[in-house]
């Protein structure tokens, strides 16, 4: 299950942040500054998975914009690896050049 969906740019500023289940406002800003940190820091040759906490995190870069989405352990990587991709090719082809 998808618990959350974060898109950010390279500065760190979070542009979309979507929620799917409950978590407090301070908590959130929290969870977003170390999941972008974590993001952020890692190379180009690294994993787009990583670990964190009780669950796993998927991201993915196009140009300068990460879409970040935090999964249970259930959930498979890839597909929302995947999923990834294409919402951001849905995104491209609504609003052109996203």
């Amino acid at each position: 299950m998808i618990k959350f969906f974060l898109m950010v740019n390279k500065q760190g500023q979070t542009r979309l942040s979507r929620y799917y289940e409950h978590v407090d406002i301070n908590k959130r800003t929290l969870l977003e500054a170390e999941v972008i940190k974590l993001c952020l820091s890692r190379s180009k040759d690294q994993c787009s998975f990583i670990e964190y906490k009780d669950f796993k995190l998927v991201y993915r870069q196009y140009a300068a914009l990460f879409v970040v989405a935090g999964i249970n352990e259930a959930e498979n990587e890839m597909a929302v690896y995947e999923l990834i991709h294409n919402f951001v090719e849905v995104l491209d082809k609504y609003f052109s050049r996203v």
